[in-house]
């Protein structure tokens, strides 16, 4: 299918009195099209399309339809049944009355057309750039970062349904490509076992049954695996994404043995975060926060804050679940700098802050990164007695540092932490600190010295400035714009369906962010043109109702 050549042409007249007619005050997607005619341009997408070819249909609708389908929501069968039947779409869209529109399965070549192109920001980056054009969006302004957890399209399995369902999924996989083959493998027990899925109901109660029932998935296991690995033909059914999983699942959890096989126990299996959680969705894992626990990803939104312009979503980042916050800030500085729309001031929660990011991103970026600043974990400061870093004179020139009682350092050492970050190592006498009559204040140890491990002064003395104005009136104010995040947040969770995703895979699941941003984004825009006021907190319809009346 090649990209037929199309200018964003007029809105045929009949559509437009038909509309007008249905929609006397217009609707939103009628008023997307009045202020911006169409936010996209065939050109903004030739590359995903080749030169020959069927022509096909025109990216820039097809683009605008799946922004709208994430706006209200909709399946591929129902943006497609707006296509053919709503008249404000038609009107959006530019088309005839009588347009027939399209069956609903070219939205899903579209968005992987976007995938495989690696250009799923695009139906965001563009209509940012539109919007620049206009002055709604701006760089060196306000902005603010926060994520959600967003839950994978699978089941949350235990163990026994994990090994067992891997161990289906790759058998009807294989029935599929290869069943003549597999008929020759399988078991005439492998029917009642693996026939229907497996779930924890079905699965044995008693102990002893069940160490049996999963020692013999082991073993049915590594007898697909061993026909797999020794018959020649089937070198390319090795290399299928679901045979590789298979192999994955096995080597996790069980152990071969001389005639069978062991389960491996919790102590012996990778980190949570790491494992296979879903034969159907392997980049979906588990991760936890505070009292929140999920299979899934985790997305980051980044909007503007400031007060004098609308509040636009102009980044979104989807990533593992299990990754923490602080290891995304400095993608998103790039992401920011790429699309000309760095901020001046970035504020976040503490989950994104450390001394080295609030070092660099002032440097690299000319950006000053709003947050708290990680708290002392030292048993001094937490017992609020005692000498913690901060009650240490250090003198970075002359290399030493001066403890409270007058003593000073006698070794200066440069090297890494546990996350190979960069440490300096300062310890002082044993002769001073055996003695010393506040010993007990400073270091719990009764046989070695006082140590210190300090970060590079630039890095230091961030950290420690950040913790002095937690307590600043000014900081708290600046720092206050940050919570506007959690409505944003809210809103895409409550309206737009953010915290499930509706695919498989990171990939998919990003293209559904960029969407969905792309969508609030539209919402804004529209009813900042009207004249609609900002709502400062959530608000009820009666609450609502009442202050209009």
């Amino acid at each position: 299918m090649t990209l037929k050549p199309e200018v964003v042409g007029p809105i045929p007249e009949a559509t437009i009195h038909t509309a007008r007619a249905a929609f006397p005050r217009g609707s939103v997607v009628m008023k997307l099209r009045d202020e911006f005619g169409s936010l996209y341009h065939d050109e903004n997408f030739r590359h995903l399309f080749p030169t020959r070819g069927q022509p096909g249909l025109p990216p820039w609708r097809l683009a605008l339809v799946t922004v709208l389908q994430y706006l209200e929501h909709l399946s591929d069968r129902q943006a497609a049944d707006a296509v053919r039947g709503r008249i404000d779409w038609k009107y959006t869209l530019g088309l005839e009355l009588d347009d027939p529109g399209f069956h609903f399965s070219v939205l899903s070549e579209f968005r992987l057309r976007l995938i495989v192109g690696n250009a799923e920001a695009l139906l965001l980056d563009t209509m940012l750039a539109r919007f620049q054009e206009r002055g709604l969006v701006k760089s060196r302004g306000k902005q603010r970062t926060d994520s959600t957890h967003v839950l994978a399209a699978v089941h949350d399995l235990s163990l026994l349904e994990l090994v067992g369902e891997t161990l289906r999924a790759v058998l009807n996989d294989l029935a599929t490509v290869v069943p003549a083959w597999l008929s020759t493998v399988t078991q005439p027990e492998w029917l009642g076992r693996y026939g229907r899925r497996i779930e924890e109901y079905r699965l044995p109660r008693a102990k002893a049954a069940r160490e049996a029932y999963v020692s013999q998935v082991g073993q049915d296991g590594f007898l697909l695996l061993d026909a797999l690995e020794h018959d020649p033909e089937m070198m390319e059914v090795r290399a299928r994404p679901v045979v590789s999983i298979f192999r994955t699942a096995w080597a996790q959890h069980f152990e071969r043995l001389e005639g069978g096989c062991r389960w491996r126990p919790g102590s012996e299996l990778p980190p949570v975060g790491e494992r296979l959680c879903s034969p159907y969705d392997p980049e979906a894992h588990y991760s936890d926060k505070r009292r929140t626990q999920w299979v899934g990803y985790k997305v980051h939104l980044t909007e503007t804050c400031d007060d004098d312009a609308v509040h636009l979503i102009v980044h979104t980042y989807s990533g593992p679940a299990e990754v923490p916050d602080v290891a995304s800030t400095g993608d998103i500085h790039e992401a920011l700098a790429k699309k000309n729309l760095l901020p001046t001031e970035h504020v976040v929660d503490a989950g994104y802050m450390d001394a080295e990011l609030v070092v660099s991103t002032a440097m690299k970026h000319n950006i000053t990164l709003i947050g708290p600043a990680r708290i002392n974990e030292s048993w001094q400061f937490k017992a609020n007695q005692g000498y913690d870093q901060s009650h240490f004179l250090i003198d970075w020139e002359h290399q030493f540092a001066t403890c409270p009682q007058g003593h000073r350092s006698t070794k200066w050492r440069r090297g890494k932490d546990a996350f190979d970050s960069d440490i300096i190592a300062l310890q002082f006498s044993r002769t001073d600190c055996s003695p010393c009559p506040v010993r007990s204040l400073c270091t719990r140890s009764a046989s070695t010295p006082r140590h210190l491990g300090l970060k590079p002064r630039d890095q230091y003395e961030a950290l420690q400035q950040g913790r002095a104005q937690l307590s600043s009136p000014d900081w708290r104010e600046r720092y206050d714009v940050r919570a506007g995040i959690e409505g944003t947040l809210s809103q895409g969770i409550r309206s737009y369906g953010l915290r499930r995703t509706r695919y498989i895979g990171l990939a998919k699941t990003g293209l559904q962010h960029v969407g969905t941003a792309a969508a609030i984004n539209i919402l804004r825009v529209v009813n900042w043109l009207d004249g609609k006021q900002r709502e400062t907190t959530r608000t009820s319809r009666f609450a609502a109702l009442c202050r209009s009346a």
